[in-house]
């Protein structure tokens, strides 16, 4: 998991952290999870900010578009070392054209490290297609820190490494599979270097398919994680991917977790091993499993858009890109 250090022996910030709240999709609807995060990150030593229109609510959107523009610019702005964002849900695909890119990449230039999941993963990508410019897929303000009871350990940790500068990779175990029919592993070992660690949740990314804010990443490693999205739909999704082209140019396919579904008895078997097994046979690519990210607790934190390695042996995987500045 995170990779841990001796702060005596660096010359990283580990002091208190300038983070900037703001919403730039769904609206908050738990307003009690959101005082307990702010109020949680203020107690961990953090200076955190909230944009004014944090709170705002416009139909289903934290406010009308050029509201959220205008958050998005105010935290590209705010000179922060993170830009937090309250939660995902939907609205950042419609506001794509909006965004001033060459404003978010100074600002990530100047030190923001722009984090969040789901619905981010469109800023993401929207990013990196138009500046190449690194962000960070990590946990929501809401969702990670405004838990009752206490926050994941490994989450902190991951954001902790983030915020000090020293988060270098990540490993995980996938889950055990059956061998091939010809005796050889589900997922063989592999070593892959310098390639480009990019991806979110599944359904955002197919979205961007055939638009400009959908980079063109060849020989990359692709994550892909989804909630509420039955194995068929995943694997349709997964299907658009390939007839695009998109998955025949990576060197690795990386499925995080796919969370908060339910099978029906006429699939007859039909599960998400599934659609793991039928994708092995599409693309040449190790499509690994298991990865902790995604609409769950214990979640890593991964650059998106750094160059990374990958290395595959046995069960155990590991990511790793060492410091991004």
């Amino acid at each position: 998991m995170p990779q841990h250090h001796d702060p005596s022996h660096c010359e990283h910030d580990h002091g208190p952290q300038h983070i900037y709240i703001y919403s730039p999709a769904g609206s908050i609807r738990d307003k009690a999870a959101f005082r307990r995060a702010i109020a949680r990150l203020k107690a961990m030593g953090h200076e955190v900010e909230v944009d004014p229109d944090a709170q705002a609510v416009h139909t289903r959107f934290a406010g009308d578009d050029a509201t959220r523009l205008a958050a998005i610019h105010r935290a590209a702005a705010s000179g922060a070392d993170v830009a937090l964002i309250t939660r995902g849900a939907y609205g950042l695909t419609r506001i794509l054209p909006g965004i001033r890119y060459k404003a978010v990449a100074k600002a990530i230039d100047g030190g923001t490290k722009f984090v969040g999941l789901s619905d981010f993963t469109a800023f993401q990508m929207a990013v990196l297609a138009q500046t190449g410019a690194v962000t960070w897929a990590g946990p929501g303000l809401i969702s990670d820190f405004g838990v009752e009871g206490e926050p994941d350990d490994i989450m902190l940790a991951c954001f902790d490494d983030l915020l000090t500068g020293h988060g270098e990779g990540a490993g995980w175990r996938m889950a055990r599979e059956k061998p091939l029919a010809d005796g050889k592993p589900a997922v063989p070992d592999a070593y892959v270097k310098n390639a480009t660690l990019w991806g979110g949740n599944l359904a955002v990314l197919t979205g961007l398919v055939g638009t400009p804010y959908l980079p063109a990443v060849r020989g990359g490693i692709l994550f892909v994680e989804d909630v509420g999205e039955h194995p068929y739909r995943i694997e349709r999704m997964l299907t658009q991917l390939l007839h695009a082209g998109i998955l025949a140019q990576q060197k690795a396919v990386v499925l995080g977790q796919f969370t908060n579904y339910k099978l029906a008895p006429h699939d007859k078997g039909f599960k998400l091993q599934s659609v793991v097994d039928w994708l092995r046979s599409q693309i040449k690519a190790p499509v690994l499993t298991n990865l902790p990210f995604g609409h769950v607790e214990t979640k890593v934190v991964l650059p998106v858009g750094a160059k990374v390695s990958l290395s595959v042996e046995d069960r155990d995987a590991l990511l790793y890109w060492g410091h991004q500045h």
